[in-house]
């Protein structure tokens, strides 16, 4: 069969020998709907400024949480650290005090009921740590 040339606007694969009009990625007649490229970077902003706020937002309640757990890390290492002779009741409050040679003690004596240095009053919980009052 001889190889004739088909008219410029038919659209003919001579390497396939196939009609791909319908494959190609662009308009092929002057019939065909009109293509257009979608504006993906104002959609790409909106979602990348939606992203960046959350992973913020989640960052500082992270960063928060964080720094509450050292707090309390460190109230339980004071309170833990210093010295009393009695076996503290959960929920009752009890009171830190520092001594003239800078040691710390806990008692159940309240501020007002004596002329210690207060540090600090604190509650113990039913998992054993310590909580600022």
């Amino acid at each position: 069969m001889k190889n004739e040339k088909k008219p410029d606007h038919v659209v003919y694969n001579t390497e396939t020998e196939r009609y791909d009009a319908f494959l190609k990625p662009y308009a092929t007649s002057l019939s065909a709907p009109v293509i257009t490229t979608t504006d993906s970077l104002a959609w790409k902003n909106r979602n990348i400024n939606k992203v960046n706020k959350h992973v913020q937002a989640k960052y500082n309640e992270l960063k928060t949480a964080y720094t509450q757990m050292m707090q309390q890390y460190e109230y339980n290492n004071l309170v833990y650290g210093a010295k009393f002779n009695f076996e503290p009741i959960v929920g009752e409050i009890y009171h830190l005090y520092k001594r003239t040679d800078a040691s710390i003690f806990l008692s159940i004596i309240a501020p007002e009921e004596c002329n210690f240095n207060h540090v600090n009053s604190f509650y113990l919980d039913a998992d054993g740590i310590w909580h600022k009052k």
